[in-house]
Parts: C-alpha cells; structure tokens; sequence
C-alpha cells in the first residue's frame, strides 16, 4: 500500500492518479471476511432501497466483527450520514482515520460534514489532509478555493 499511495502523491496526469486511487480503494475495500463482504454487499443494497436502518444495522455488524477495517467504519459513516447523523458520521470517520490515516476519501467526506455544519476551519482542515494524499482528487481543489477566503483571509 506504501508504494500506491507514493504513486498516488506523484501521479503526472488526473488519469494516472484515478487509476492508482482506484487500486487503494479496492484493497481498502477487502474486509478479510466472507461475512463482512456479505454484511456489506447487503447494506450496500439497503441502501439502494433507501433502506438506511437496515444498512446501518448491517453495518453495526460487519464493524463488531472487524473492527479494523477502516473502509467497514467509513462505509457505516456514510449510512450515518444519509439518516443526517453527523455526529455518529464524524465518529465513524476519526475511526476509519485512526486505522487507515491515509484513507482520502474519509478525510473528504470529514470536510464534507464539517462544512454542512458550518466549521470551515475543520473543513478546510480535513481537507488539506485528504489534498496531501491525493493532490489530483477531483473536485477538492474547487471546494478548497472555494473555502480558503473564509478559512485563510484574502490577500490585500
């Protein structure tokens, strides 16, 4: 994994650095368990019936019974925010991050939620992180302009 992420750091072209981002996400995706992978392919289509308790208890159960799988408590993280439990979301997220530090897309997702709560600091801030990995994340940049005048001051 060491060597994608340095991959992912110095990719020269947004392509290269979407397929490098693509390889970690499918290693981060391998639960090392039959019944997470199970667990989690069905809250993944509760979530598609729009079915977030379901998914949610799914998920409460792939994280009992692997609890350092960092993608299982982003993936919770993510049913928590559809039933707009932000703080279980960001708890979920710091988890996800203790475990994979490295893991982007839940330091993105952590701006997201900070700034749908109005903390730009922390926005900008998670932010940053995710940038630091993966410099070509699309989007990000925008979002990071976008916030840096309020965040960061303007020049004069």
């Amino acid at each position: 994994m060491n060597e994608l992420y340095e991959r992912l750091r110095n990719a020269e072209d947004d392509a290269e650095a979407k397929g490098v981002a693509t390889l970690i996400e499918r290693r981060l995706d391998r639960s090392g368990s039959a019944t997470v992978d199970l667990l989690t392919d069905r809250a993944r289509q509760a979530m598609t019936a729009q079915d977030f308790a379901l998914a949610a208890e799914l998920m409460d159960r792939a994280t009992a019974i692997e609890p350092a799988w960092s993608e299982g408590w982003n993936r919770r993280a993510t049913v928590f925010w559809l039933l707009t439990d932000r703080e279980s979301a960001i708890a979920d997220l710091q988890r996800a991050l203790v475990l994979e530090p490295r893991h982007f897309e839940a330091w993105a997702a952590l701006g997201r939620i900070y700034l749908s709560m109005d903390d730009k600091a922390r926005a900008m801030n998670a932010y940053r992180r995710a940038i630091a990995i993966y410099p070509r994340m699309p989007k990000l940049k925008d979002a990071m302009e976008r916030l840096s005048p309020e965040v960061d001051g303007r020049d004069l």
